[in-house]
Parts: structure tokens; sequence; C-alpha cells
């Protein structure tokens, strides 16, 4: 099987070699110093590394080290990044840790009296910082920018800032990539930031020099209880945003990608979720399953859905707003067991995820650890198709090399191919 019949049938809930992902979205890459190890492990070219996703701090998987993985997909980021500058005119940035990388000339960063690193959106140094990395770390945890607000004259206008109608310039971006990468011969996934509805990560508005509205993390949970209204008005707009998008996209690239990263919200926690059923039920799966909807009725793709943590009561939920796909599926969180998992929701869910813990056994124990979980995890998931392989999110830093090497050749033993 080839790298699209792989991918192919693991979606369609076929049986054959379990198709392998690295890289293809912000959700299950690697951070740029694993990408580093892990071509010169390989021997590939060397040079520096690009950081494609800055708040993680994620390193592009070129075509070589991809083939080298035995990854089987595809993919890219919209036109611009969490913290709404675009990738281009690369320049070389030396990390806190002492690694060279490229970041995009946006990447505009100064230095506090501690050490951290401070970004900036859209790259405005006049602006207040949006994400700080400490000097000990690895990647940007988000500045907490919320304004006072009149809780008695909230503007959802406010909350929809971010969000607005991809334009000619940003069609013609997915257009070129969708054509870059049509030539590789695998599936593609992307992504449209309008569709993800009440992400943490794009609340906070690490894109916007100024945020209004809700714009506290916790104020923002706060508000999935006492201010629903609120958060109807803006999911409305925020679809009708989306649908648009959803229409206009696939005007340009029609059926030429596979799958689409609808949601890249949290709902869940090591050990529950962040609200109740009922509030998924009344308050997001409305407008998913318009989105899903609108997807399922007017292109082939498929929809991708990610949350960390215990989401197993949402499981159904998510089935019944129409996604086909879950990630990164936290095995380690409280009843998401995969025997149980793949026994109850792989016949209508593709797992897409869940092959190695990467807080416990991926970054802590030992080669042989990693290759028996990989291997038992595939077993388990693979029966009768929907899989795909992949850590549970993203491969972190100081994450030993030997077991990256171990996981991925596990993943290839699986499969007969090593």
């Amino acid at each position: 099987m080839n790298h699209r019949e792989r991918i192919m049938a693991a979606l369609h809930h076929e049986s054959g070699k379990v198709p392998i992902d690295f890289g293809s979205t912000h959700a299950t890459g690697m951070h740029v110093s694993c990408v580093e190890a892990l071509r010169d492990h390989y021997g590939l070219d060397k040079h520096p590394v690009k950081v494609h996703e800055p708040y993680q701090m994620l390193g592009e998987i070129e075509d070589d080290l991809a083939e080298a993985m035995g990854t089987d997909i595809s993919g890219f980021q919209g036109p611009k990044t969490i913290f709404g500058f675009k990738n281009e005119n690369w320049k070389k940035f030396r990390t806190l840790w002492g690694q060279d990388v490229l970041v995009s000339e946006h990447f505009n960063t100064t230095t506090d009296e501690k050490g951290d690193i401070l970004l900036y959106p859209q790259g405005d140094t006049s602006a207040p910082p949006s994400a700080r990395m400490p000097v000990s770390g690895y990647f940007f945890d988000t500045i907490i920018r919320q304004e006072a607000f009149d809780e008695d004259n909230l503007n959802p206008e406010d909350n929809l800032e971010e969000f607005g109608l991809i334009s000619d310039e940003d069609l013609a971006y997915y257009v070129a990539n969708v054509e870059r990468l049509e030539k590789l011969g695998r599936p593609i996934i992307t992504y449209v930031g309008s569709t993800s509805l009440g992400s943490v990560t794009a609340v906070t508005g690490p894109s916007l020099k100024h945020p209004k509205g809700i714009r506290d993390i916790e104020e923002w949970y706060i508000s999935n209880l006492t201010r629903q209204d609120y958060l109807h008005q803006i999911f409305s707009q925020q679809c009708e945003i989306a649908l648009e998008n959803l229409k206009r996209l696939h005007e340009v690239i029609e059926n030429k990608i596979d799958i689409l990263f609808v949601c890249g919200s949290d709902f869940g926690t090591q050990t529950s979720t962040f609200f109740s059923t009922e509030t998924f039920e009344t308050l997001y799966a409305p407008y998913y399953k318009q989105i899903n909807q609108w997807i399922h009725e007017n292109t082939l793709w498929k929809t991708f859905k990610h949350s960390c943590g215990s989401v197993v009561s949402l499981l159904p939920l998510f089935i019944d707003s129409g996604f086909d796909i879950i990630n990164p599926v936290q095995c380690s969180a409280a009843g998401m067991d995969p025997k149980t998992l793949k026994a109850h929701y792989g016949d209508h869910l593709v797992f897409w995820g869940g092959g190695v813990n990467t807080q416990k056994t991926l970054p802590y124990q030992t080669p042989e650890d990693v290759r028996v979980e990989v291997l038992e995890r595939c077993e388990i998931f693979s029966e009768n198709g929907g899989y795909v392989f992949n850590a549970i999110h993203n491969v972190q830093a100081k994450t030993p090399l030997a077991n990256i090497v171990a996981m991925i050749n596990a993943a290839k033993e699986f499969n007969g191919e090593i």
C-alpha cells in the first residue's frame, strides 16, 4: 500500500498497514530540537530547522525526514501563525537552549530582566507582548491581557476580532500549498482557524495587539456556565464566518485535500471534562453540527477533532456532531482505556494518536518500554482499521533521541517493515 492507500483505508475503517503521521498538524508534530536530532540520526542534510509553529516551537519536518520516518500524510497550517504573522523571509534565531533555528522575519522578541523571551502579536514590539518563554523553557506560554469589561454590556464582536473571511491572498496561499504537497503523493490535511469554537489558545488573543472581551482562560471557562447567552452570540457569528470560509476554500481547492482540522479546542483535563456533557450538547454541538454537515454534504473531506484529556463522556457527542477523527487520544487520562475506546467507538471514530504516552513512557522510560507500548497500542487500535499512528500530542523537548527512534521503529515493526 502506498501513502494514500494507507491513510484512506484507515479513514474508511478498512484493515491494512497502520499509517503514520509525524508533523502534519500542530498537534502531531515534534519540538524543533527533536527534529534536528532526528535529522542528525538519519544522516540528513545539516541546516537550521524552521520553526513553523512558534507557540509550541514545532520544527518543520521536511520531506527527506518524513520519508525516513515513514510518514504517510502531509499537512500545512493556515496563512498566519497563532501570533498573527506570516512565516516568511526566514532568519536565524539562537534559542535559550543554544540551538540555531530559522524563524519568520516577523518573529520579533525582547528579553526581560529575568532572561525570559517575550514574543509580540503580529511581530509588533510596540504592542504589549502576548507570549513568554521562561529562561528555562522550550516553548511559549500565553500572557493573559484581560482588559476590564462591563458585565452588563459585553459585546460579542470583541471576541470575534480575530476571525474574518478568507481573503483572495489567503486563498492563493492554500492553493499554492496544495499544489506543492500534491506532488509528494500523500493525502493532505489543513486548517481553517474560524472553525474552532471556544479554543482557549485562541480565546486569549495572542494575535491581537489589544484584545477585548473575555480573554482570561479562567473567565472563559466560567462563561461556559454563567454567560452562555453571550457565547451563543459569539459562536453563532463565528459559525457564519466559518461556513462562508469553507465555501470559499472549497471553491478553489475542491477535494484536493482529504482532511480538515476543524477543532483544536481542549475540552478535557486529566480526570474529567471542563464542563458537562449538557453544556457541550447545548452550547457547542449545534454549531459544530452545522460546520461538519456542510463539509460532509459539499466535500469529500474528513473532519478532525482534537481534544486533550479525559473526553470519553464527550465521544458520543463528537460522533453525533459529525466528527470523523479524534486526536490525540490521551490514553493516560481517566476513562481513556484503549481497549474500551476501540470497543465502544471504533466503528464511528478514527483514532489518530494514542501511540505512546508522551508524559511518562516516551520521555522517561527505556527504548524497550517505548517499543512494547507502541506495539500494544497499534495492536488494539488497528483492529478492523480506523487508526493512524502518532504519539499522544507533540513530541516534547528533551525527549531522548533513542526513545523517539524506538517509537518510529516500533510502528514500522508492527507493519512488518523493519
